[in-house]
């Protein structure tokens, strides 16, 4: 086994990113093997069973009926005792942030997280708040890595057949003491905007806080959660879980709304990966357009009450 792909439930379905982070895990090269943890790993399975993998493996245990970082790290340093992976491979997810150091600190792996691409020297990460790109390499002889949002497009997926194989592991509750809400998140709310597959995204063209609310009623119409740039949330108008970019998340939706969003670089390292963007804004010359699909120029308060009102009829 070259790389190993540890995979994400999401209430029940693989995460986004551990699709991304499969396909950036074909694009390394070598045999990749999945490894699915808990009791829907089964069906996590299943979703990869038509990629071309070398194996799936699948781990379920009393102890990991919900989330933990104890359970998931021990089940990680296990498999990879076993299996002796060259590459570890994750998304980089609020989940993989709590147990993958764990998993790095348990066996010396070093792990390189938040990686956005692959170069000639190795991988590429994001330095100085968005503002530079570094290449980042290791001489050790096993790595964990973390693939950025919309690293990789997961349409871009090897298809192919693959067998999926039961991985037994000892587990007991001396080693297994944590246990997170269900699902896990470390923002409050419920919002997932990362996994999310349409975005309504409010920016400073809003113009005061008395008009977010039709980000909020054009969402609802489409069945969208809302995000926001930085300066919606540092005025206070929308919660700070909401932000997306540099300083807050990063998303690749199949749709993303822009009402009123200049398209500032910070802003736009956070949502670059979406497979189509429509924006709304009355500058003719806002940075935005120039990765939209498609472009709109005129004043968020004229045109979102009338699409709201059309939608609805």
């Amino acid at each position: 086994m070259n790389i190993l792909v540890v995979l994400e439930d999401n209430q029940g379905s693989l995460h986004r990113l551990s699709r991304e982070a499969v396909a950036g895990a074909q694009k390394l090269g070598g045999s990749v093997t999945a490894l699915a943890i808990g009791k829907n790993a089964g069906s996590l399975a299943s979703e990869l069973s038509s990629y071309e993998l070398e194996e799936i493996l699948t781990v379920e245990h009393d102890l990991l009926s919900s989330y933990s970082a104890d359970g998931y790290s021990e089940v990680v340093t296990q498999v990879i005792q076993s299996k002796s992976p060259k590459t570890i491979v994750v998304g980089h997810t609020y989940q993989t942030r709590d147990f993958m150091p764990r998993v790095s600190a348990k066996l010396d792996i070093p792990f390189i997280p938040d990686i956005i691409s692959l170069s000639d020297e190795g991988f590429v990460k994001q330095v100085l708040n968005a503002k530079l790109n570094a290449s980042v390499s290791s001489e050790s002889d096993q790595m964990i890595l973390s693939f950025q949002s919309a690293a990789f497009n997961d349409e871009e997926m090897i298809t192919g057949s693959s067998t999926i194989t039961t991985f037994d592991v000892e587990l007991d509750v001396s080693s297994v003491r944590s246990t997170s809400e269900e699902p896990f998140q470390e923002a409050a709310g419920d919002v997932d905007l990362e996994n999310a597959e349409l975005l309504v995204s409010v920016g400073r063209g809003i113009e005061k806080e008395e008009n977010v609310h039709l980000a909020f009623d054009l969402a609802e119409v489409i069945g969208a959660e809302v995000s926001a740039s930085r300066p919606v949330v540092d005025s206070g108008w929308v919660d700070s879980f909401r932000q997306v970019g540099s300083s807050g998340h990063n998303v690749a939706p199949k749709l993303y709304f822009s009402l009123g969003v200049s398209g500032a670089i910070q802003h736009v390292v956070g949502m670059k990966g979406s497979k189509n963007i429509i924006a709304i804004n009355k500058d003719p010359e806002a940075p935005i357009f120039e990765l939209s699909d498609y472009a709109i120029v005129g004043d968020v308060l004229e045109i979102v009450p009338k699409l709201i009102e059309a939608l609805k009829n």
